[in-house]
């Protein structure tokens, strides 16, 4: 009880338990005797449930004793009671700490509309820490603590609905109708009348015949929100008007795709596009001027626009993509020297659309330079690889390298190889030293610190205007050694367990690999585990959630390649400008004749970047009202 731990702490029995189980370890080497030297453990383990009897098994080198005599049972399977219950106390008692960051919240700050006052800093260094913030944590292969994920599958069938009335119920709408008709113009079909749309007049099927010929044109017209002067598009609900311009105003000539003027097909059609544009000078458009559209229609080979390319990539890629030997980076030449080394085998990829893509995205952070997995593209595995096997006692042997760095700390290089916060203060490109870097599109690593020769801790950044959310992380490493096993940690995880416990591997990959014709996303790491750390959140950096834990996601790997450049990443990496390609190419690609595409602007996002809206479905057989309305 946590009287009797206080009463043998204060009556000094903890230092005499620490005397007597060294002195069984010592005498006991034929292991006869392992269940008394493990009562004696229990002993500590309920003393150190308290705080006084944590500070106290510090102060009487408990940590130093238990460490040094686990060393001996490591190799004999038989102690593993022995090594579970030491390794329990030396993770229970290991002193809490911050996250070795300035302040625990995001790197960046976006201002938010309507909220004038600046949000505060929560401080991670000078965060006091409340005795209550330690909790006891005995827990090592099989943390307790994680029994909690069954919680929910408890319940058979929890989350299915099996009361037929409700099944029945309609759900009620989230917004009000009112407010939902503000969204109206994108839904054009549901204000038309399509009874009268069978009568076709003469000059529709003339421009009809005219954009037939044209590969990404469509050779059907569907009512758009600019309404309609012809007299036989009606609109059902008139108080759409009070919305907009009066509907009748306006000629209805908007088509599926829209041409301007200054649009130039690749496919060297300019003329049609030209009369098709005339043909309806004064058509509206609901959509916000996309600025990648038009550059994307008109792609080069490689795009004139050298004043990108210049940081194009990382300067940390030089080494592995430059053609030049002394490894210096020509802008456009370096780009214009990858493309043509592109096969183009990549399905469903383009670099060139990558790249005008990326060049409109708006970033917090005003990103230049591209990851190259972004870039190049990548193929998938030609084979299949099964889930990674847990070695035995893994969790175990880095829980105790952690607390190694307590007991030896000479052994501890503790430089800070890489900041986000503070550049100026990264020692980058010391001699046998991995240089990270991530200020791409969806790179988050925000610190590294090599521990060791080959060891090194992550923090990642949270989300912008969070101290929250970075579970993910993608980056990039170079000048690694050949055949060495280097140890990553990264330090600031939230989640209370991960798949990373179960088979689950990280994905890596390597330029040079990608330039020998091998671009891909590998599975890779080995002696992967996720642990909780010792390190703490306050209560003010932790949102309001005192004494919030942060976990560790420790792998090993060894590079395929000396000197190479390499990204890691939680999971395939799937970025914003990589979407809008996808959309591009999609559009490029499709077959107007049987497939309706419509790509419009919902909204922008607070940082300036389009929301595509997308309507695709098949295209109607014929503007016979009974075809249009089951198409609508």
């Amino acid at each position: 009880s946590e009287s009797n731990s206080r009463r043998a702490v204060n009556r000094g029995y903890l230092g005499g338990l620490l005397r007597l189980y060294q002195d069984w370890h010592h005498n006991d080497v034929s292991n006869n005797y392992i269940y008394i030297r493990r009562g004696l453990l229990l002993c500590l383990k309920h003393i150190t449930n308290i705080q006084l009897g944590r500070e106290t098994f510090l102060a009487s080198q408990g940590m130093d004793i238990l460490f040094t005599s686990v060393q001996d049972c490591l190799s004999c399977k038989n102690l593993d009671p022995i090594v579970t219950t030491v390794t329990q106390i030396l993770r229970k008692c290991y002193p809490k700490e911050p996250l070795p960051v300035g302040i625990v919240k995001s790197s960046y700050s976006f201002p938010l509309p309507g909220n004038a006052k600046a949000e505060p800093s929560c401080e991670g260094i000078e965060g006091k820490w409340m005795k209550g913030d330690y909790e006891s944590d005995g827990e090592e292969e099989d943390e307790k603590d994680l029994d909690n994920e069954d919680v929910e599958t408890r319940e058979e069938d929890y989350d299915l609905e099996t009361d037929v009335n409700k099944l029945r119920s309609r759900p009620v709408l989230d917004r009000p109708e009112e407010e939902l008709r503000q969204y109206e113009v994108m839904c054009p079909e549901l204000s038309h009348n399509f009874q009268e749309l069978e009568s076709e007049s003469e000059e529709e099927k003339s421009l009809k015949d005219r954009t037939e010929s044209l590969p990404s044109t469509p050779s059907h017209f569907i009512p758009s929100s600019t309404s309609v002067k012809d007299p036989n598009y009606r609109w059902r609900n008139q108080s759409v008007r009070g919305m907009g311009p009066d509907p009748g105003k306006k000629d209805f000539k908007v088509p599926l795709q829209r041409w301007t003027k200054k649009e130039k097909c690749r496919w060297d059609q300019a003329d049609e596009k030209r009369d098709i544009a005339e043909a309806d000078p004064d058509a509206d458009s609901c959509e916000e001027e996309d600025p990648a559209r038009s550059h994307v229609l008109a792609l080069h080979p490689v795009p004139k626009d050298t004043v990108w390319y210049k940081k194009m990539f990382h300067s940390e890629c030089e080494a592995s993509i430059s053609p030049n030997p002394g490894g210096s980076l020509e802008s456009s030449d370096i780009v214009t020297n990858l493309l043509e080394k592109h096969q183009g085998n990549i399905p469903f990829h383009n670099p060139c659309f990558y790249i005008a893509r990326a060049k409109c995205v708006k970033s917090i952070q005003d990103y230049k330079d591209l990851a190259f997995p972004d870039f190049w593209g990548h193929q998938p595995p030609p084979y299949i690889k099964p889930m990674l096997e847990r070695k035995y006692g893994i969790q175990r042997d880095k829980v105790l390298d952690d607390i190694r760095r307590l007991i030896q700390p000479c052994d501890v290089i503790g430089r800070t190889v890489f900041d986000l916060d503070e550049p100026s203060h990264s020692s980058s490109g010391a001699p046998g030293c991995l240089t990270f870097f991530s200020k791409f599109e969806s790179g988050n690593l925000r610190k590294a610190i090599q521990v060791r020769e080959f060891e090194y801790d992550l923090i990642m950044n949270a989300d912008v205007n969070s101290n929250q959310h970075h579970q993910w992380f993608y980056f990039g490493v170079r000048d690694m050694k050949l055949a060495v096993s280097y140890r990553f940690n990264i330090i600031n995880c939230e989640k209370f367990n991960s798949q990373f416990n179960y088979g689950m591997q990280l994905v890596m990959y390597s330029v040079k690999e990608a330039l020998q014709g091998r671009p891909r996303w590998l599975r890779a790491g080995q002696d992967i585990c996720y642990y909780k750390n010792h390190y703490r959140c306050s209560t003010a950096a932790g949102g309001g959630i005192r004494g919030k834990f942060y976990y560790t996601l420790a792998f090993n790997i060894k590079f395929p390649h000396k000197d190479d450049v390499c990204y890691l990443a939680y999971h395939y990496p799937y970025t914003y400008s990589t979407l809008m390609s996808h959309l591009d190419i999609l559009e490029q690609n499709m077959n107007p004749k049987k497939v309706y595409w419509r790509q419009q602007t919902l909204c922008q996002t607070l940082g300036g970047n389009l929301c595509p809206l997308l309507t695709i479905t098949a295209m109607p057989e014929s503007k016979k009202g009974d075809d249009l309305e089951q198409f609508c």
